[in-house]
């Protein structure tokens, strides 16, 4: 099982790439990328009040977490700071579709992530 990618944890960070990074939408997911940090690749999750109730939320993050973990565990650039926001649509969209949105916003981002671990078995 491959090991999740650092995180970021404060605000500050957050707002650091939110206001200097630049921005990718797709429909499951907003992502946020900040590139010359000189850490290793860090990954920030958040989702508002906007989508649901606490349960929609935490259900979001935890199928964006797990996202990241399949597609950054291996080959992760580094020196990058990303963020990924739910949308609505985050915690009902088919899973394989979601780490294509993933897979496509980083790639349109410019990021080269190595090949993605089979998600046969993720709900």
């Amino acid at each position: 099982m491959p090991a999740r990618p650092p995180r970021l944890k404060q605000r500050r960070e957050f707002q650091r790439v939110s206001s200097r990074g630049t921005r990718v939408a797709r429909p499951g997911l907003v992502l946020q990328v900040l590139a010359g940090t000189e850490a290793p690749l860090r990954v920030g999750f958040t989702t508002t009040k906007k989508i649901g109730n606490a349960v929609t939320r935490n259900r979001a993050r935890r199928r964006l977490r797990e996202a990241a973990r399949l597609l950054l565990a291996e080959g992760a650039p580094e020196g990058y700071d990303l963020v990924l926001i739910g949308r609505d649509a985050t915690a009902t969209r088919d899973f394989r579709t979601l780490v294509g949105d993933l897979r496509g916003a980083l790639k349109q981002a410019g990021l080269r992530v190595g090949s993605p671990r089979p998600v046969d078995a993720v709900p």
